[in-house]
């Protein structure tokens, strides 16, 4: 019988999700007329006998029904009663009620799709401390911060709490533009400045409006994981040219294969920290000249300069306005403030500020106007002074750890900046077991070689230490030393 079917569809759904009288019902009339138990044009018995025999309020029945019926599942036929559309799926010819159906074959992904879901993975490849589970935030400025927050939300106007199609908050873009004149010698105004979620969206915003589907983009080998995946998803073809002491160095097998795009990392190359010399950063521009490309420079922790003056940007050196500068706030502020910034030459101002407001709606403006606040007030440049000052303290702690295992083979590159560093180790060496060896002793490091796109002659340990407390480094620092040393001795 009907009634008994959907009194025990209603005890199971009861019992497993706990769902109202009313939706109760709904779900085992609505599985009744799935199954084939109510077929196409059957009519249903009335509210009152339904209530009567599932004991049941007439008001539960009703709304169940009335739910069906604005689904389409039900109609109502004035002065006879109500019947199963005839529109609801029939039971398949030959299938015996109460025998499961066999599934259809899941669309699938997209090609694009499975390789986005399966390569160059950050859950693999993001820097972050070699002590897992502990992020150190101590020197920012908590309590400042929550205050220009509060202040700003209590006079925030209507218009604060809409889209931005003005590329961002002006004075945040104004103070953006005086910091990167003064501390990275860019050459800009601050109408060129786009306010952005971060690097990923900059990139993306880049990759979408300066390229087409299938055009080609160079990338430095090894490569910086968003990068790739950001213009995987936006169907360019990856290109990797290899990086060396002196950053990105294309060569005529290269120029065989024309890029649209150039994306680089030249002030602190990622993740080997090769700094890009001024003869190469001409000759990049000169060729990207002459394949009449773009550059795409991520300046993504220019703010950590240890050893020198910081390195000026690839952007003063263009003549041509062909170069997009992008940087970001998560490194000096925290990661999850989600702003960043693109820099953009003035001919592409318009198209990507409507670009930006069409694709992305952009929004969060007063957590812009904190931020404005708190550089304006020289509340930045503090934060960066106190952490500046502890990165280097931690900085400094792991160089120590690793001095004993140094070698003519066994060498650091881009500790001058930023807050990871790079073991350099043989060729010969199994960077991805002993990342795994260390993994097992509870220390989080990447393998260089996992970052490689082409190339197979780079291997060691790409290591962090922005997050890490001081006593972390200092009692985990030589566990690294220990592996590495180990490895050494095995040959």
């Amino acid at each position: 019988m009907l009634s008994e079917f959907l009194l025990a569809e209603m005890h199971r759904l009861g019992a497993q999700d706990a769902l109202p009288l009313h939706r109760q019902l709904y779900e085992a009339l609505r599985r009744a007329m799935l199954d084939g138990k109510l077929g196409p044009g059957e009519r249903l018995p009335s509210s009152r006998d339904l209530a009567q025999d599932l004991q049941l309020s007439r008001n539960t029945v009703v709304a169940a029904i009335n739910q069906l019926s604005v689904e389409g599942y039900l109609v109502s036929r004035v002065g006879s009663g109500t019947y199963v559309n005839d529109s609801v799926p029939r039971t398949p010819p030959g299938r015996q009620a109460g025998i499961p159906r066999t599934p259809a074959a899941a669309p699938r992904m997209s090609t694009r799709g499975e390789a986005l879901a399966s390569q160059f993975c950050a859950t693999d490849l993001e820097v972050q401390p070699f002590t897992p589970g502990i992020a150190d935030f101590s020197a920012f400025p908590l309590t400042l911060w929550q205050r220009l927050q509060n202040k700003h939300w209590r006079m925030t106007y209507p218009d604060m709490l809409d889209y931005a199609s003005s590329g961002g908050y002006a004075p945040l873009r104004r103070a953006v533009a005086d910091y990167l004149r003064v501390f990275r010698s860019v050459q800009l105004d601050a109408d060129q400045v786009i306010v952005t979620t971060g690097t990923q969206q900059s990139l993306e915003l880049c990759a979408r409006l300066l390229a087409d589907h299938g055009d080609t983009v160079w990338v430095e080998d090894p490569a910086y994981w968003g990068a790739a995946k950001a213009f995987m998803a936006s169907g360019l073809n990856l290109h990797p040219v290899a990086v060396d002491d002196e950053g990105i160095r294309p060569t005529s097998a290269d120029d065989a294969k024309p890029p649209r795009l150039i994306y680089l990392t030249p002030s602190h190359q990622y993740p080997t920290g090769a700094v890009m010399s001024l003869p190469r950063r001409h000759q990049l521009l000169s060729t990207a000249r002459a394949h009449n490309a773009w550059v795409l420079e991520d300046d993504y922790d220019s703010e950590y300069r240890f050893s020198g003056p910081p390195i000026s940007s690839l952007e003063g050196l263009d003549a041509d306005g062909r170069v997009l500068y992008m940087g970001t706030f998560s490194k000096v502020l925290y990661p999850g403030i989600k702003l960043g910034y693109l820099v953009v030459p003035k001919p592409l101002v318009a198209a990507f500020r409507q670009a930006h407001y069409d694709l992305n709606r952009p929004g969060q403006m007063p957590l812009q106007a904190a931020l404005a606040e708190f550089m304006e007030m020289g509340h930045f440049s503090s934060a960066l002074r106190r952490a500046r000052q502890g990165y280097g303290e931690r900085r400094q702690c792991l160089l120590e750890a690793l001095r004993p295992v140094l070698s003519s083979e066994v060498f650091i590159s881009g500790a001058e900046q930023g807050l990871h560093l790079c073991l350099r180790l043989p060729a010969r060496a199994d960077d991805r077991a002993l990342a795994q060896r260390l993994a097992q002793q509870g220390l989080t490091v990447r393998p260089l070689s996992s970052y490689c796109l082409a190339r197979q002659d780079l291997k060691g340990l790409v290591i962090g230490y922005g997050y890490a407390p001081l006593s972390g480094i200092q009692r985990c620092g030589p566990l690294i030393a220990a592996a590495v040393r180990q490895l050494s001795a095995r040959g």
